[in-house]
């Protein structure tokens, strides 16, 4: 028990480093994430009269700024050099037809289980359960999508099960730990949000740094004005350092097991 502690204690280690270094490279992916918020909210105002050709607009630009975010997130972990606006230019593109596609997949059954609920008085419940377990079992499909290069959507929902299944306490204990001075109301608040779109939905990509900076801004008691500049300023650098610390702790408990890393922390 004390090696495989000591094992789960130098795996958080060096993927802090390991982030710390990729985001001193991939800096520059805070302000395309900026951009792409921006281009976010267009595409949802030109979308918003449009009826369901606007959700299907909104899907697909989703899918390309989602794709292009997990591209240049892949770089910073791969790449030894700086990142530059030609990787932000490569990016686009990248991983588009994966992500749409298990956005697809997953969005029947949401419709089904929002329909569901508003008919039924416990229905709110259920589908908050739902939705949690779908934050659960559904939490590394972006690092599948980009690591693991699966050939179909029901195999990115196949590999991040599998992957839960056997790594659940390290991949959830950085969150808890983070999450855990909030309260659980918190964590089922943004876990209902974010188990709708298996963390592949960019507003909801960046709604977990964003609350967590709100959260913990409001206990520093700033004037409003310098907590929202703060917020805004602090949130892009906070999605992109939480991808990529993601992306290398996925790559270190990607077909490892806690007792391979206890030997090879013993040896």
């Amino acid at each position: 028990m004390t090696e495989i502690i000591g094992a789960t204690f130098d795996l958080y280690r060096d993927a802090l480093r390991a982030t710390v270094r990729s985001l001193m490279r991939g800096w520059i992916i805070a302000l395309a994430v900026v951009v792409f918020a921006g281009l976010m909210f267009v595409a949802s105002a030109i979308a918003a009269p449009l009826g369901i050709l606007g959700g299907f607009l909104l899907g697909a630009v989703n899918a390309l700024l989602i794709g292009a975010t997990l591209g240049l997130v892949g770089q910073a972990i791969n790449t030894p050099r700086p990142l530059t606006l030609y990787d932000i230019k490569w990016s686009f593109g990248q991983y588009f037809w994966d992500v749409i596609s298990v956005g697809f997949v997953i969005w029947l059954p949401i419709a089904i289980i929002d329909q569901g609920a508003a008919a039924n008085p416990s229905g709110p419940f259920l589908a908050a359960a739902i939705f949690l377990l779908l934050f659960i079992l559904l939490n590394p499909a972006p690092e599948v999508i980009y690591q693991v290069r699966p050939g179909s959507p029901l195999d990115v929902i196949r590999l991040s099960y599998e992957f839960v299944v056997q790594n659940w306490i390290e991949w959830f204990l950085p969150l808890a730990l983070v999450v855990a001075p909030f309260g659980l109301s918190f964590f089922f608040t943004i876990s209902e949000r974010m188990g709708r779109g298996a963390l592949l939905d960019f507003f909801q990509l960046l709604a977990l740094p964003f609350q967590l900076l709100q959260q913990a801004l409001s206990y520093l008691g700033l004037p409003s004005v310098a907590g929202l500049t703060l917020l805004v300023l602090l949130t892009p650098l906070a999605t992109v350092a939480m991808l990529i610390f993601r992306g290398h702790l996925f790559a270190a408990l990607h077909g490892s097991s806690r007792r391979k890393r206890a030997f090879q922390g013993r040896s």
